[in-house]
């Protein structure tokens, strides 16, 4: 069974755009030029930018424009003034540098885009967990019966000094709920799991239109210090095996249960499961 794949985060980002619903949760994202990252560092504080295509948060970096005060001497009163300048911080793995114009940042970039095709998109301000950043991965698969549906949302909390939640690069798995419970009641962290798994089914209903061979979806969810959740990037081929870390494992036998159905993942063997 085909199971359609979708590499291209610029592609998946336009056809989300076309939903009216969905649209609002996505934040703005360019293709990458020095124009575009000038007119979205003037607009937003902190932006990322990533490659188009690629995966486990490889080659992401972070911009952040920041303002200096610099003392200068004014000639016709012989006294000094504060000026202020506008500086520009690039954050790649644990590395900070930092640059005083949009093109020798630019120029910073391209060193490391090494000419691949890469975005700019807005940076959101993510939460926190115990003092480190976190965001989501929302798991929305097609059920037994073919019907779109959310089957998990789990934690990515990124390790100290990194930019990535990504587990590869170091982050924790964090149940959702923990996460959520200095900002939320119990009844909020409810309602709000239900909202994002709405969205998730909606998400995959807008995708499939375009690319009705999709069988999952990995959703990478932000969420604001107003909790106002963000889709950071939508993936065709997710990781499944974070949703073990969970200690609800009655989620992850689900999610390899529909993953056997529509042929991601190969049936257990007799042998093995008669051995459990």
């Amino acid at each position: 069974m085909s199971i359609q794949k979708v590499s291209s985060k610029w592609k998946k980002t336009k056809v989300l755009l076309k939903d009216k619903y969905i649209a609002p949760f996505n934040p703005e994202t360019r293709k990458y030029s020095l124009r575009s990252l000038e007119q979205m560092c003037q607009s937003y504080h902190t932006v990322y930018v990533k490659p188009e295509h690629g995966s486990h948060g490889k080659g992401i970096m972070r911009v952040e424009r920041l303002l200096s005060s610099t003392a200068s001497e004014n000639k016709d009163e012989l006294s000094e003034t504060e000026e202020k300048v506008t500086l520009y911080k690039l954050h790649y793995e644990k590395k900070k540098e930092q640059y005083s114009s949009i093109s020798d940042l630019h120029k910073a970039i391209l060193r490391r885009t090494k000419g691949k095709s890469y975005l700019v998109q807005r940076g959101i301000t993510l939460l926190r967990y115990q003092q480190r950043p976190f965001d989501l991965r929302l798991m929305t698969q097609r059920n037994l019966s073919g019907k779109w549906e959310s089957t998990g949302v789990i934690g990515k909390v990124a390790a100290k000094g990194k930019i990535i939640t990504n587990i590869n690069g170091g982050g924790d798995i964090v149940s959702f709920e923990k996460l959520l419970k200095n900002y939320l009641t119990k009844t909020q962290i409810s309602d709000l799991k239900k909202e994002l798994f709405e969205l998730g089914v909606r998400t995959a209903k807008c995708m499939e239109k375009t690319y009705p061979g999709i069988k999952e979806l990995g959703i990478d969810i932000a969420l604001d210090d107003k909790v106002r959740p963000w889709i950071l990037e939508v993936n065709t081929s997710p990781g499944l095996y974070v949703f073990g870390y969970l200690p609800d494992k009655s989620i992850y036998r689900k999610i390899k249960k529909y993953a056997v159905a529509y042929g991601r993942l190969k049936p257990a063997s007799k042998s093995k499961s008669s051995k459990k």
